[in-house]
């Protein structure tokens, strides 16, 4: 493999893993807040896609397409956690029951409303070239959604450490019976929260369609990777998803070129190995045995 390939397929690892982030992260702060393994995250991702493909056929533009599509998951997230998950925190079986059978309705409403066949979308014009730097080519839309992946790291950074709603979100994952005590709206709380690791979902499989495609099974695809990376990175903890994400997009991207047949057992590898050495994960807050 020369250097143009591999710098190719390093790219290619990063914008996957950039948008794993990006589903892995929500699904991470939905968990450390309401300590809800939310299964359907991955179908969620798998709309977010469809409705931009829906939206530009309508003829809109790429972005406000994408831009419909956030919101429209960030309401359908909100509405999941009132009128479904709110009655059940606390009930870790009837959550998993609950999530796992919105996957099939989800997965059945996506193939009645757009059928069974593969869809795809276009690049955005205005990124659809290659950038060449020496002997290296590679597209700048997977540019793009690696530079994405990282300003969603800051922005959660910034949201986390400088405002008062990262302060009260992280007294909710340390101890969220406190939020309550302290005067604090925590039923909203809860239901932002959804929202938006519901929107980073759509985020993400807006942007991931024209890499990706869209698929019948794409959801559990990407829910098996987003389950790892929430392992590998440790639980409650976006910073942890951000490493682990960028650890199993380059597993998976660059174990398919040269291990196309072990690339799937690669990944569950180098969750076993991390966990070998530190069972609560990269960034895990767990006692280490």
């Amino acid at each position: 493999m020369d250097l143009s390939i591999l710098f190719v397929q390093i790219i290619t690892g990063l914008a996957y893993g950039m948008l794993l982030f990006m589903i892995a992260a929500g699904l991470t702060i939905i968990f450390g807040l309401l300590s809800v393994v939310n299964l359907a995250h991955g179908a969620l991702f798998m709309i977010g896609g469809y409705f931009t493909f829906t939206f530009i056929n309508q003829h809109l533009n790429f972005w406000l397409a994408l831009l419909i599509s956030v919101i429209l998951l960030a309401i359908l997230g909100m509405l999941i956690e009132r009128f479904l998950l709110n009655r059940m925190y606390g009930k870790e079986l009837e959550q998993v029951l609950l999530t796992f059978g919105l996957i099939f309705i989800f997965t059945d409403l996506v193939k009645w409303i757009w059928g069974s066949s593969p869809k795809s979308i276009s690049i955005p014009p205005l990124l659809d070239a290659s950038l060449t730097i020496g002997v290296v080519t590679f597209p700048v839309y997977r540019l793009f959604v690696v530079v994405v992946g990282c300003a969603v790291a800051l922005l959660l950074w910034y949201i986390e450490s400088r405002t008062r709603i990262g302060a009260i979100v992280r007294a909710g994952v340390d101890d969220r019976h406190m939020l309550s005590s302290l005067g604090i709206n925590f039923k909203l709380v809860f239901a932002g929260v959804f929202a938006f690791g519901a929107g980073m979902a759509g985020l993400s499989g807006g942007l991931g369609a024209p890499i990706l495609g869209l698929y019948s099974g794409m959801d559990n695809d990407v829910l098996i990777l987003s389950l790892v990376i929430v392992v590998i990175g440790g639980l409650k903890t976006w910073k942890g998803a951000f490493i682990g994400a960028i650890l199993v997009g380059m597993v998976d991207t660059l174990g398919q070129v040269w291990f196309p047949s072990f690339s799937m057992v690669l990944i569950f590898a180098l969750m076993v190995f991390i966990l070998l050495i530190k069972p609560s994960g990269l960034f895990g807050k767990g006692v280490d045995a």
